[in-house]
């Protein structure tokens, strides 16, 4: 124990010569694994832009609340929206809507998560969807509250791209519903992984790789690992 702090010593001298105050790793943003029947996407939320959206998402998640629901709306070029709605375009019951977050600087960008609402930007519940190409008009603007951007597709963009090329039809006073099924069979939440905070990495970066400052970088990962306990 008395080597590591003398090891922790010489290292903070090594590398806490101007570098950021606090601990240099932070929790990352959880990811939210869509299991489906036609593959899986994973979806990465942003908790600073849009905190009380995306723990409105990750509560329907983790209570298990989109399992059985189907993409009920396929628009190629357009969207693909989901998880209100359960075979037959039954409607599921949901909570009270939340907050819009729309004027959070997010747009809605091709790959990118956003909430469906009704004409009320404060009605968003459970149903969300994928942008499937940069849809500004779908952007708070001064004139409009538009839709509130919380996450996007970090993996199965392809996926979803897949879901978008199906045949679609109307059921009911329902139109681009598609003509099978494409059921959301899962969605599982993932932990945030340390990340190292952005001051910390422009702090190494202008330093270079040198043998001397992949010591630091060491002692930086040693340091951060005994801050936060892990």
């Amino acid at each position: 124990m008395k080597a590591k702090l003398i090891f922790l010593v010489l290292c903070g001298a090594l590398v806490c010569g101007g570098c950021p105050a606090g601990a240099p790793y932070v929790e990352g943003d959880p990811r939210v694994h869509v299991a489906t029947t036609m593959g899986e996407f994973v979806i990465q939320v942003n908790q600073a832009k849009a905190p009380s959206t995306v723990q409105n998402f990750l509560q329907y998640a983790q209570d298990g609340f989109y399992g059985g629901t189907i993409f009920h709306r396929v628009i190629p070029g357009f969207v693909v929206q989901g998880g209100g709605f359960l075979p037959g375009m039954q409607e599921k019951a949901t909570r009270a809507p939340i907050v819009g977050e729309a004027n959070n600087g997010l747009k809605n960008l091709r790959g990118t998560v956003a909430m469906a609402r009704t004409n009320d930007p404060n009605s968003a519940t459970g149903q969300f969807f994928v942008n499937l190409a940069d849809n500004a008009a779908l952007d708070a603007t001064l004139t409009s509250p538009g839709y509130t951007v919380f996450g996007s597709v970090v993996e199965g963009l392809d996926v979803v791209d897949q879901i978008a090329a199906v045949p679609t039809g109307t059921q009911g006073d329902f139109t681009d519903v598609p003509v099978t099924d494409v059921v959301i069979q899962s969605t599982t939440v993932e932990p945030g992984a340390q990340v190292l905070r952005s001051a910390w990495a422009t702090y190494l970066a202008d330093y270079g790789y040198s043998a001397g400052t992949q010591l630091r970088d060491a002692a930086v990962q040693l340091l951060g690992s005994l801050i936060t306990g892990r």
